[in-house]
């Protein structure tokens, strides 16, 4: 019988997604499940996007350019311009989704066995990818005790050997909200223009930050020109995830260069999907302004209520709309399924992401969980009243 891959055995399951069976099983049972699992937004999608898509139906869905629309392309490079991110169109290549911009960033800057570095907890699917890639993760670790802030640099450097390449940020941060200062990114710029390094930002979430905290990104530095890479996306900022449209954006021309062979080798991204979010750019600032009342309205209820939850620590999330909670429980895996599983309050039950799957070490955060507040209010505030219920019979079973 042929065998499957040793790198397909190696890909790891998401944190996020391999609980899907048991919240299936549990609607079948009639229970209803609140989804803080996943970072769904239920904000409605601009009516410029969906109404762009249902005026603008070509006759033939013909492929794009492999690096997108230039309409697109110099319509978003006026965006981030605005954002004093100096970038033209051909900084830009538009892609299926932050992912696939990820997947060229580590294509174009890296070889097997290379070693990339990235504080922890991280996006679950930076191991994937790195699998993926055929290279390897070396973490640093962040702490909720001082809400995952940037780790020391003499942690950084004591990892930097001959095989690292890259250092990854997420700003603000998922799974844990945490949002980068100036001052942070000023560092990171420092060592890896020492140890020339790139310093590949995703930056999907950069609209969503709160307490007049500012979003500063690794483009706004001068002199890091040749060693900055920004990973974006539709998905999170106008509420379209199943779009699927990204971009990857570099001022250095030859990781540009090389990632435009990785856009021809799959040909181009989705056409209607450029569509909406070429229109999307037109959502004026009233919209993004309801979304974060919304969303900081959301944070401050959840972290109120978990922290009211005796024995749970929770980090205050300054962007994006997640959050790390630290359980007592003995093993978050085994509690998330439980809840599913075996558990029910008044016919409900939650669904949260185990955040052990958000380390690449072993046995870390196995106590901790991500919730997305993603929710309505009322919603997030059941959620709570069940979670609690929840920790107090899973301990006392």
């Amino acid at each position: 019988m042929p065998k499957v891959s040793i790198k397909g055995q190696q890909m790891p399951e998401s944190p996020i997604r391999k609980l899907v069976p048991f919240s299936e099983a549990a609607k079948q049972k009639g229970l209803k499940v609140y989804h803080l699992n996943i970072g769904q937004p239920d904000i409605k999608t601009p009516e410029a996007a969906l109404n762009a898509v249902k005026n603008n139906i070509p006759e033939i869905l013909e492929y794009s350019h492999s690096a997108g629309f230039e309409s697109y392309r110099e319509k978003l490079a006026d965006y981030y311009q605005k954002q004093n991110v100096q970038v033209d169109s051909a900084d830009i290549i538009i892609t299926t989704g932050g992912s696939e911009a990820l997947l060229f960033a580590m294509g174009s800057t890296m070889d097997a066995g290379d070693e990339i570095i990235i504080p922890e907890p991280f996006y679950a699917n930076y191991n994937g990818f790195s699998v993926a890639s055929g290279i390897n993760v070396v973490p640093v670790i962040s702490t909720i005790e001082n809400g995952f802030a940037l780790p020391p640099i003499a942690d950084f450097e004591k990892l930097i050997t001959p095989k690292t390449k890259a250092i990854l940020i997420c700003n603000p941060g998922n799974p844990t909200g945490y949002l980068y200062t100036e001052e942070e990114i000023q560092q990171l710029a420092e060592l890896v223009k020492e140890h020339d390094l790139f310093l590949i930002a995703d930056e999907v979430y950069r609209e969503f930050t709160y307490d007049g905290d500012e979003h500063y990104s690794v483009m706004n530095v001068s002199g890091i020109e040749e060693h900055a890479i920004m990973i974006d996306s539709v998905s999170k900022r106008y509420s379209m995830c199943g779009a699927r449209i990204g971009c990857i954006v570099s001022k250095n021309k030859a990781v540009m260069s090389a990632a435009m062979k990785f856009a021809q080798a799959r040909l181009s991204p989705p056409t209607l999907a450029q569509i909406a979010s070429e229109a999307a750019l037109d959502t004026p600032q009233e919209y993004f302004d309801e979304v974060i009342k919304e969303y900081k309205d959301r944070r401050d209820t959840l972290i109120k209520g978990l922290s009211e939850i005796e024995g749970v620590k929770v980090a205050t999330p300054k962007g994006a709309f997640y959050c790390i909670a630290k359980l007592p429980v003995d093993d978050a895996d085994k509690f998330a399924q439980w809840l599913l599983e075996s558990f029910e309050f008044n016919g409900e039950t939650v669904m949260v992401a185990p955040a052990a799957g958000f380390y690449s070490s072993p046995n870390v955060g196995t106590t901790e969980i991500r919730i997305a507040y993603v929710l309505k209010k009322e919603d997030l505030i059941q959620s709570i009243t069940i979670l609690k219920e929840g920790i107090k019979q899973y301990n006392n079973k």
